[in-house]
């Protein structure tokens, strides 16, 4: 085994996941650099062994110990790295791109954009999570997603132990979705992504709530002016440490479902029997219905099974209310599931991994 890789047996992974679950891993190994991902495949023992990723913790549940090895990816770095064109006044809508390392806490990263002064980030501040997984599941929040901003990415390749560049099309993104999460993604570790920056930044308050958040403030966009990259980024954590909770506090996992789409004939038969069922028009003419709502309407919001629970303030977000095992997570997130389908004839999908 390579002297320099700092491997830790039966490792416990209690404080590297945000929903506080205690399970261990038969090796664990911090990545600082990218050279020591070709230092395991060259190792004969490392390289056998099942591999799980992990960034930030914050969108997996573990049902049990995982027998392999986890690669636990913290490579860092930030920088300003170039533009896509334009005129210094940035008339003609070019962008600035910035790059960070995998590992890089996706909020941290946000927060950098907008003290450079680059806005486009900023509806999506204080989602949990670094910054290689952010397109992994195309994260996204107040009508903004990682693709909308998405240059590139740089991917080692297990099978080649070779590192490539991938662009927008070879990730394939989709609603929480991308290559990442598929059999033919699996053998790509993504060690540092690119955003594309608007140098004409203007403000996307395309979500009530957060024109709502800004005008209460004082700072809704009018003909004296808009609010800035960072008031949007301010009006986002405000409400977002409002409605949700912080892992360090309560063990969560975020939004745990996903927001379903339906025909456009499948909603307006639910909203003739459900009128104030929460629904938003898709471009391609289907509805985005939200989760929340739906289990909130089957009395899920605060009850729990045995130690894992639906939270108080966000129907949205499953929470550890202490000690709760995966197991005790997948039994209510199949309940749940199982009640909105009955009621409504409405499947969710979860968006936490579950290893």
């Amino acid at each position: 085994m390579p002297t320099d890789l700092v491997i830790s047996p039966d490792f416990s992974l209690r404080s590297v996941n945000t929903f506080g679950i205690d399970a261990r891993a038969r090796a664990y190994l911090k990545v600082t650099q990218v050279g020591q991902l070709a230092q395991v495949l060259a190792d004969p023992v490392l390289a056998a062994m099942p591999r799980l990723l992990l960034g930030g913790g914050s969108n997996l549940v573990l049902t049990g110990d995982f027998d392999g090895l986890v690669l636990h990816m913290a490579i860092e770095g930030r920088a300003v790295v170039g533009d896509t064109g334009g005129d210094t006044a940035g008339e003609d809508g070019g962008s600035v791109l910035v790059r960070a390392g995998a590992g890089e806490n996706w909020h941290g990263f946000v927060q950098w954009t907008l003290a450079q002064g680059l806005g486009g980030l900023e509806n999506m501040a204080l989602i949990p999570g670094t910054v290689g997984a952010s397109p992994i599941q195309n994260i996204g929040a107040y009508g903004a997603e990682v693709k909308d901003v998405f240059h590139a990415l740089t991917v080692f390749d297990v099978a080649s132990g070779q590192l490539r560049t991938m662009d927008a099309a070879a990730c394939r993104f989709g609603y929480r979705d991308s290559v990442f999460k598929h059999a033919d993604g699996a053998g790509l570790v993504i060690v540092d992504v690119t955003f594309a920056l608007p140098r004409a930044w203007t403000p996307n308050l395309k979500y009530a709530e957060l024109a709502q958040e800004l005008a209460a403030s004082g700072l809704a966009a009018s003909a004296l002016g808009a609010p800035t990259a960072q008031q949007v980024s301010d009006a986002v954590v405000a409400i977002r440490r409002r409605k949700l909770p912080d892992p360090a506090q309560i063990g969560n996992a975020g939004s745990f479902f996903k927001n379903p789409v339906v025909s456009s004939e499948q909603c307006a038969a639910l909203l003739a029997a459900h009128p104030a069922l929460v629904h938003h028009k898709q471009a391609d003419g289907g509805e985005k219905l939200a989760a929340g709502w739906l289990i909130d309407q089957c009395g899920w919001k605060g009850r729990s099974l045995g130690a894992a629970g639906v939270y108080e303030k966000q129907a949205l977000v499953l929470v550890n209310r202490g000690g709760a095992s995966g197991a005790e997570v997948l039994a209510l997130a199949r309940a749940i599931q199982a009640d909105v389908l009955a009621r409504f004839g409405v499947s969710l999908e979860t968006e936490p991994v579950f290893v």
